[in-house]
């Protein structure tokens, strides 16, 4: 089954689609975002039978799918006084063990664990006085540690899975602060990648990406470079066999492709295609969809230069063309407005 967000009017709608297109099921779980481009900005966490959502809003929901029903529901903006950003919510719940993982912000807490089963509150971090970003959580396993990692409107947080402490903090949004736009070091959209002791960020607007090395056991981390060029809008960055691909940010509307090397930072090539978009990788090949026409890309994940194998236009829906692709099993589905469809990619 495919899961996917949406709304109606101002109610989001969890929908449930097979992989030959057919709309199973369909139910209501909360409020959207009420700020320009008020779209669903969470993806669905699928357990088991359980799909757990976000609501533009800050309504964190679990849903039973064989019932079709919701399960349970908290108001987290009003049960943890919450603190979002200019664009309300865009984070996707992260599972660890028993606990749904949420970012509040706010003077109360910043990040919250829910137990998965009921939505009781497990624990609470203290807060780091800062509203959320646009970014879902990593799990990191460190030094024997699980440690949860994202990033809120100014800051890298690491925080212990277990029970909430809050191992490290960097202040990303100082560090080099850019003069592009009036808030860009505070749009912080790409989920960080974590590999082999080493955890990466970017952002756009000309925001420098940053490498970071954690120690041993997890409880510190050090710059290990940064680099001017993969300032990622809100497209996502994919490492693929040492090298992190992904577009990066000229204006709003226009970027390039990329290539940096995960291990000293060092620029492999920038490349125009089209504009800026999202990627995702999968058997050795990019799969790139920019955001402004819709044209999907296939790229060879090769550092020596951008080599593109075919291209096509996606023309099915409407509004931006911001939806991450998903690739299962040879297909590339692609989701545009409220057209959903698929494509063969294996052959």
């Amino acid at each position: 089954m495919i899961y996917a967000t949406g709304k109606k009017d101002s109610i989001e709608y969890l929908t449930t689609v097979d992989t030959a297109g057919n709309q199973i099921w369909q139910i209501p779980y909360g409020l959207a975002c009420r700020q320009s481009f008020p779209e669903t900005r969470c993806t669905p966490t699928a357990e088991g039978n359980r799909i757990y959502v976000i609501s533009g809003r800050d309504e964190v929901v679990c849903v039973d799918a064989n019932q079709r029903a919701i399960q349970w529901k908290v108001d987290g903006f009003f049960q943890f006084e919450g603190a979002h950003a200019m664009w309300e919510i865009a984070e996707s719940p992260l599972l660890v063990e028993n606990k749904v993982i949420y970012t509040p912000g706010g003077d109360k807490t910043t990040m919250v664990a829910l137990e998965k089963n009921t939505g009781e509150t497990i624990w609470k971090t203290e807060s780091v006085q800062d509203s959320t970003a646009y970014v879902s959580p990593i799990l990191i396993e460190r030094g024997g540690k699980k440690i949860i990692a994202t990033l809120t409107h100014n800051l890298l947080l690491g925080v212990i899975a277990d029970n909430g402490e809050i191992l490290w903090t960097f202040h990303y949004g100082e560090y080099e602060a850019p003069t592009f736009h009036p808030e860009a070091p505070f749009i912080n959209c790409i989920t960080p990648i974590y590999h082999n002791g080493r955890l990466f960020i970017t952002s756009g607007y000309d925001h420098i990406a940053m490498m970071f090395d954690l120690s041993p056991d997890g409880t510190e981390i050090s710059i290990a470079w940064h680099q001017p060029l993969l300032d990622t809008h809100h497209g996502g960055v994919v490492l693929v066999d040492g090298y992190l691909y992904g577009s990066n940010c000229i204006t709003n509307s226009k970027g390039n492709w990329v290539c940096v090397d995960w291990e000293t930072g060092e620029a492999m090539y920038e490349e125009e295609w089209e504009t800026k978009g999202s990627i995702i990788a999968a058997e050795s090949m990019l799969y790139l969809y920019e955001e402004r026409r819709g044209h999907v890309a296939m790229v060879k994940s090769d550092p020596s230069g951008f080599q593109l194998v075919s291209s096509f236009r996606h023309e099915l829906g409407t509004g931006p063309n911001w939806a991450h692709p998903v690739i299962h099993d040879g297909i590339l589905y692609i989701r545009h407005g409220k057209v959903p469809a698929a494509y063969k990619i294996r052959k």
